[in-house]
């Protein structure tokens, strides 16, 4: 067996009956990659990438400006170690008897602790493991009262607007779930007061589900979580909180914010290792049928005289946990969970709103850039921000700014077609070059680009986004583009 890493170890305890273990650790993260103390310096966490050169169409290579956080954030480098420095120790979780099966469901179930206190919850809530937001509200979809009404933004990203009654879904709780779908409000005491009309009209026989974003992924702008919260519970009705986009950029407290659940992605906190958290109450997660049935959510299982199976189900977490789960994933969770409550949550909103002004400022330097808005200009907002530019199809600009400054951001309708829809509806989209994605019947072709960043995003990076853009927008593209399989890419013929 390889040595123990030379590595900061944090003890865990075991069963008393057992070898006392503890679980490799990599050092804290340094507050900033510079070692600068000034919030606005650089970037504040080390991710991976960081040092990573690609080549441009015009010549020569240039060091990756990764702008497309809000899809997927590269990896902390302080995940990345820490996993690292477990791999040697890796087993299996839960009901092995060798040291190193001791060693990781201690783990997987220190990481289940740890994101408690990272989210803040409840006594008695649970945290239960899945493979991302998307799995996670698909889960609670599955877990709702069958005659549940469920109350839902069009804003909301794919993953929280499309489990709720499902048809899709036969058999699943959620698919017989009744749902309202409201309208985009344009102010957030709008958004509140949409809700609450929504509310007062329902039939107030049954229970309801809210669901609402804390963050847009189009836009970035903060939700009125607390406020939507407190008009839901008024209304006798519940909420879940979609902090997919959230999280990473702002502490988020499910005690705090009342809300009854909370879901997000391992893989947009920095650690992408393909898992996932829904916390929250436990009753409706208690007393449905396992979301899988297998090994691990159940806790007796007998053959009956007549030939069937008796199954007596986990009440805990590991009811909706079964198979083997995903050790690395989670524990990429909680250290990503512990490396931004170190760094500070503070200084990262600092630094951020630094990032987000100097983007926001540059695209305003510009006259053919609209940036897309729900709730206006003074509206809070994460490092998220999507935009237009008259002239251009948006895949045609995208792919100029990867393929001659090295730039990768998103273009499309970012998995929130309904909202993009909406804010681009009154706006002529000229199809360009290339890159018009197919439209359907009688619709025109809309896309827009989205620029994201967080707390590994150096300075240089935006201040070269916002160069490119303005002089894409003066000069244009250097290089020619066609359209490939619906995308634009680089004529290289």
């Amino acid at each position: 067996m390889s040595a123990r890493p030379n590595a900061a170890v944090a003890a865990v305890p075991v069963a008393t009956d057992t070898v006392s273990t503890t679980v490799p650790s990599a050092a804290p993260a340094p507050a900033s990659a510079s070692g600068d103390s000034d919030p606005c310096c650089d970037a504040p966490l080390p991710v991976l990438g960081r040092d990573v050169t690609v080549p441009l169409v015009t010549g020569g290579e240039v060091g990756y400006a990764a702008l497309d956080y809000a899809a997927s954030a590269p990896a902390l480098q302080r995940v990345w170690d820490d996993v690292a420095a477990y791999a040697p120790y890796y087993g299996s979780v839960h009901r092995g008897a060798g040291y190193l099966s001791q060693l990781s469901t201690d783990l997987f179930e220190n990481s289940r602790t740890a994101v408690a206190e990272f989210l803040d919850c409840r006594p008695g809530d649970q945290v239960v493991f899945t493979r991302s937001t998307t799995d996670s509200l698909n889960l609670l979809a599955q877990v709702i009262p069958a005659d549940c009404q469920v109350f839902v933004f069009e804003t909301e990203h794919h993953a929280s607007l499309l489990p709720w009654g499902s048809p899709h879904a036969p058999g699943r709780r959620g698919s017989d779930a009744r749902v309202t779908h409201l309208n985009a409000p344009r102010t957030p005491q709008q958004a509140v007061e949409t809700l609450e009309r929504a509310l007062a009209d329902r039939d107030p026989s049954g229970p309801a589900l809210v669901c609402v974003t804390g963050a847009s992924n189009v836009t970035g702008e903060l939700w009125p979580v607390r406020e939507l919260a407190a008009a839901a519970h008024a209304h006798g009705a519940r909420i879940v909180l979609d902090a997919a986009q959230l999280a990473p950029h702002h502490p988020v407290s499910v005690r705090e914010s009342d809300v009854d659940w909370v879901a997000f992605s391992g893989h947009k906190l920095y650690a992408p290792f393909g898992s996932g958290v829904l916390a929250g109450r436990a009753d409706w997660l208690q007393d449905a049928e396992p979301y899988l049935a297998g090994g691990g959510a159940s806790r007796k299982v007998a053959r009956r005289a007549d030939g069937g199976v008796d199954v007596e189900w986990h009440t805990t977490a590991a009811r909706h946990e079964a198979g083997s789960p995903n050790v690395i994933g989670v524990y990429a969770i909680a250290s990503a969970c512990k490396a931004l409550t170190e760094a500070g949550f503070d200084r990262l909103v600092a630094r951020e709103r630094h990032l987000i002004a100097k983007v926001r400022e540059g695209l305003a330097e510009v006259p053919a850039v609209r940036v897309l808005s729900l709730f206006g200009d003074d509206a809070d907002r994460v490092g998220v921000i999507s935009f237009v530019v008259d002239g251009w199809n948006s895949s045609h600009f995208a792919a100029a700014l990867s393929a001659e400054y090295g730039i990768g951001v998103r273009d499309g309708l970012f998995c929130a077609h309904p909202l993009v829809r909406t804010l681009l509806g009154s706006d002529p989209q000229d199809p360009g070059e290339c890159g018009a994605p197919e439209a359907a019947p009688g619709e025109r072709s809309l896309n827009a680009i989205r620029v994201s960043f967080g707390a590994g995003t150096p300075d240089e990076h935006v201040e070269r986004f916002v160069g490119a853009v303005k002089e894409l927008v003066r000069d244009g593209a250097r290089w020619n583009y066609r359209t490939e399989d619906g995308r634009c890419v680089p004529d290289r013929g």
